[in-house]
């Protein structure tokens, strides 16, 4: 009827209306009975969509996050699911600051579009997971080439093996090294420690300066900065708080299992773990110790137990990558997944390579591989994907300060 007298338009505007009023309530309802720890489980699996290819970028990313977080503000039916809606719905305006906050508090878990009565083939077409990591791609590009990071990165992994073809005699380069300092008679130490402190404190500086940036920009509703909330952001962004099956979301196949949660942390113990290992021979090498050091040591038991760790989570995630549905995911972004999962792994690769090369005449070039693929992930650190636990860090602290300012203090609870 209501078609018949004012129009089609209106029709779909009265039952997004009404839609949203229902979709409100019973959000909020989910929410209340799930508590803030998880959602309530799903009995019934989703219908398994056909795989397609993935959302093509729109034009503009930020307008059509903007478009997607509209509908929803005003549906309100996910509001139980993660972080990002009650964090939507405290930001009618969707100012510019608003939308990077919200992009980054996403998990990209891609329950909501299986929820959402108006993912396509509705007229309204939402798809916020994939507007929201189309944002994030953009926001980590910064404006500079979409694939600068890789280019970085292939510079270097190409450079450092050509210099180091280019500038040793074949008799230092592809002898048989062995004992303590052997690593340093192909390159010196004085080069590797001066090119790791550079490229270490600018890539440092580099993303510290856009986190702050970042910080800055995205101050929201009031929060109640603590360190409780400090506290509360970090464990969620290290557990994974609001990814997948802690909060039992569903997925193309109905509820999502723990596989990419134990992928990624996985991939992060393991690259502290190399971290740990470089910092350990850092201390050897201070007490008079020279690399390479023996197979029992503590560098080279954290590089290899860190370098296998790296290798399953990435095994892991590109068996996740290949099965999962296509729809909710943005082009943009699965091209800088796909390029960060190869450069961690050639990392990860070529340090175990090196490991088992390092007493024969391959030594001298794997050594320079490995440097350069190192040298190339660190360098593109402030300008690709990796730097992506700091951004959603700081939007999960933020998030953690606003829902401790909602709650009541102590002197306003009954």
């Amino acid at each position: 009827m209501t078609g018949a007298v004012l129009g089609e338009g209106y029709l779909s505007g009265t039952g997004l209306t009404v839609g949203g009023v229902f979709g409100r309530i019973a959000g909020a309802g989910a929410a209340a009975c799930a508590g803030p720890a998880a959602n309530r489980p799903r009995p019934a699996a989703v219908p398994a969509p056909a795989a397609t290819e993935p959302v093509p970028p729109a034009p503009e990313p930020w307008a059509e996050a903007a478009r997607a977080l509209n509908i929803c503000n005003t549906c309100g039916f996910c509001t139980g699911l993660c972080a990002v809606f009650p964090a939507a719905q405290r930001r009618p305006n969707l100012a510019a600051g608003d939308l990077r906050h919200l992009a980054h508090l996403c998990h990209d878990c891609r329950s909501c579009h299986y929820d959402c009565q108006y993912a396509p083939p509705h007229a309204l077409a939402v798809n916020l997971p994939a507007a929201l990591a189309a944002a994030r791609a953009a926001d980590h590009a910064a404006g500079l080439p979409p694939r600068l990071p890789d280019l970085i990165f292939l510079l270097c992994l190409i450079g450092l093996p050509l210099a180091a073809l280019t500038l040793l005699p074949p008799g230092v380069l592809f002898s048989t090294q062995t004992g303590p300092g052997a690593f340093y008679a192909v390159i010196p130490h004085a080069a590797m420690a001066g090119g790791a402190a550079l490229a270490f404190t600018g890539a440092g500086l580099g993303l510290g300066l856009r986190l702050w940036r970042f910080w800055r920009a995205t101050g929201g509703p009031t929060a109640r900065p603590s360190l409780e909330s400090l506290w509360q952001g970090c464990r969620d962004a290290l557990t994974l708080a609001n990814l997948g099956a802690a909060r039992a979301c569903d997925g193309a196949h109905g509820p999502v299992g723990r596989a990419r949660r134990w992928s990624h942390h996985l991939l992060v113990t393991g690259t502290a773990l190399t971290a740990l290992a470089t910092l350990a021979g850092a201390v050897l090498h201070l007490g008079g110790a020279l690399a390479p050091y023996p197979v029992a040591s503590a560098p080279v038991l954290l590089g290899s137990l860190g370098g296998i760790a790296m290798l399953a989570g990435l095994a892991g995630f590109e068996r996740w990558h290949r099965t999962a549905d296509r729809r909710p995911a943005a082009a943009r972004m699965q091209a800088a997944n796909r390029g960060l999962r190869a450069q961690l792994a050639i990392v990860a690769a070529s340090g175990l390579a090196l490991l088992a090369l390092r007493d024969g005449a391959a030594m001298g070039l794997m050594l320079a591989l490995h440097l350069g693929a190192v040298l190339g992930l660190v360098l593109a650190l402030p300008f690709g994907k990796l730097g992506h636990g700091g951004f959603r860090s700081l939007a999960l602290i933020r998030h953690a300060g606003e829902e401790a300012a909602r709650r009541p203090g102590p002197d306003h609870r009954a």
